[in-house]
């Protein structure tokens, strides 16, 4: 049985989702089993290969968005008792793309050789981060953009809420419809509890912004300009309402004080902080 459960999020871009299921059946086909979740997608945008329809009027009319969206696949896996079955989940929007090898099984294999990390993320050849993984190619760090998360399977246990496990409460805050910070809040919550987020550039993963940019309408969601700008001012108020911060300045200090000391408590990783 695969090690892993790969969740990919659609939203009525069912070839984009394809080429990504069709890669990961090609190159990973063996280290995990790949569910797609619909994010309200139009009954005829569905993946010929989906697993869920979120299709409840909410759900239809503005998708669920990465936090929602994972929410209902793992609450999905928990539901059909099929969570414990898999040691890690790899969660993919539809526009992450990846390079012509293996990915699933390396990652594993990192994960395998750190028992801490409860995170781990390829990196992308365009973020600054990998200046920092030249010599060490995997390095603890206490933020990383969410386009593509490993997340081990005991890290979820220690920190998911089982007595509503939804697509609003089961990992990620659903509050938090457009995930302003919803990262840094989960890495927080790694730190917090004994656990490690990473970033290793023996894989790769990059995102395809062009299809929010060019294909919103298809999306059937706003604008990439209205989507930054709804992001930012709507996460801001989520961000003082849940934790009275009134700066991502904020939270990012909140969340590099559990990193420095998962540090001070397990020295022998010193070598991975970055």
């Amino acid at each position: 049985m695969a090690r892993v459960a790969t969740i990919i999020l659609n939203r009525n871009l069912p070839e984009v989702t394809e080429r990504l299921y069709d890669h990961l059946k090609n190159f990973d086909g063996d280290s995990n089993d790949i569910y797609i979740v619909e994010a309200g997608s139009d009954l005829s945008k569905l993946s010929k290969n989906s697993s869920w329809h979120a299709n409840w009027d909410g759900a239809i009319q503005h998708g669920l968005r990465y936090g929602r969206g994972m929410n209902f696949g793992l609450s999905q896996l928990w539901k059909e008792d099929k969570f414990k079955n898999y040691d890690a989940f790899f969660l993919l929007t539809n526009d992450t793309e990846l390079l012509q090898l293996p990915t699933v099984a390396p990652l594993m294999k990192i994960m395998d050789e750190h028992p801490k990390i409860g995170i781990l993320s390829p990196c992308c050849e365009h973020w600054g981060e990998k200046l920092l993984l030249e010599k060490e190619q995997t390095k603890y760090f206490w933020f990383i953009h969410n386009n593509s998360f490993l997340l081990r399977r005991e890290f979820i246990e220690s920190i998911c809420n089982i007595n509503k496990p939804d697509f609003m409460n089961f990992l990620f805050d659903g509050e938090n419809f457009r995930g302003y910070l919803s990262e840094s809040e989960l890495i927080a919550k790694a730190y917090a509890n004994d656990w490690a987020a990473a970033i290793t550039s023996t894989v790769w993963a990059g995102e395809n912004e062009s299809y929010l940019i060019n294909q919103a309408d298809l999306i059937n969601t706003e604008d990439y300009q209205e989507n930054l700008r709804l992001y930012v001012s709507e996460g801001k108020e989520w961000l003082r309402n849940k934790y009275g911060f009134n700066s991502r300045w904020s939270m990012q200090q909140y969340v590099k004080s559990f990193y420095d000391k998962f540090f001070e408590f397990h020295p022998e990783y010193s070598d991975y902080k970055i």
